[in-house]
């Protein structure tokens, strides 16, 4: 059955009983935090798991939900790999994808909130406000197709072309195969994205290709496709889809989002922007950029 999902990582579990050719990966844990690497290498790679050629590192924590926490492991995991895939030097232009009307689509506007904003800052104003060095960074929430009348892509290709930026970071919510990755797992990839993809909308690429500078994708999933998550349960119960197929086909096109849906976009919109924050920002504490951002 073709599933759909943003995840890296759960397309290489579809497939593991094959002969991964072009994929590499690792994992590790860290203060609880499951950390995998996968890097896709050439076009065997690409075909296998769906997605083209990059690193994609994916973090799997308790649910946020449960972590009241401010500065919590998952944040500071985050952060460190984050940097990782940053450019050493230059301005970042950080991109809240989403339509914060829909509150399973709302990660990337509600992380633009805590977004510490500094390319309107001087060098006189850093001074007297005694914040020494700060990356210059500018943030945008370029709405969507059907409230704008403009491609995403075509916005923030505007914006790049007149900041001129070392890189984007796009934030955006994702499409999981498995329910227990809703609220609990952050992907990054350096391959930049194709918005609404998992749930089969999806827009004009947002990449190096159209943009002409480096894009780093970061979402969390906040949604599962009925039709997976059906076919997930009857393989489990050995039930198998084959027999309920056609009733399967008549819910292609329904999405399931848990009950919390709300506590998670705001927790995970929280988690994305301090680690964000502190990975641009390194000479600040966590506890700074906070009562700055608040």
């Amino acid at each position: 059955m073709n599933f759909r999902t943003d995840l890296a990582i759960e397309r290489k579990e579809y497939n593991e009983k094959e002969k991964l050719d072009g994929v590499i990966s690792c994992c590790e844990e860290r203060d609880g935090i499951k950390i995998t690497r996968i890097e896709i290498i050439d076009e065997r790679g690409e075909r296998l798991l769906s997605k083209p050629c990059g690193r994609y590192i994916t973090i799997e924590a308790p649910p946020f939900i449960r972590d009241a926490g401010l500065f919590s492991s998952a944040m500071t995991v985050f952060s460190d790999e984050l940097k990782s895939l940053l450019p050493e030097k230059g301005s970042v232009l950080v991109a809240g994808l989403g339509n914060e009307d829909i509150t399973a689509d709302a990660l990337g506007p509600k992380c633009l909130n805590l977004l510490l904003a500094t390319r309107h800052i001087s060098r006189e104003l850093r001074e007297s406000l005694g914040l020494g060095e700060l990356r210059s960074v500018a943030g945008i929430v370029p709405g969507v197709l059907g409230k704008t009348g403009i491609e995403t892509s075509e916005i923030i290709f505007g914006v790049v072309r007149r900041i001129k930026p070392s890189c984007v970071i796009a934030v955006d919510a994702l499409a999981a195969r498995k329910t227990q990755r809703l609220g609990t797992t952050i992907q990054m990839a350096d391959t930049g994205i194709s918005p609404g993809s998992g749930v089969g909308n999806s827009r004009s690429r947002i990449g190096r290709e159209t943009l002409g500078v480096p894009v780093i994708a970061v979402g969390v999933p906040t949604v599962v496709d009925a039709v997976t998550m059906t076919a997930d349960i009857l393989e489990q119960s050995g039930a198998g889809e084959g027999d309920f197929s056609e009733k399967l086909k008549s819910q292609e096109g329904m999405l399931v989002t848990p009950k919390e849906i709300d506590a998670i976009i705001d927790r995970a919109a929280r988690l994305i922007a301090l680690g964000i924050n502190t990975a641009l920002q390194p000479e600040l504490s966590a506890g700074e950029i906070l009562s700055i951002v608040s």
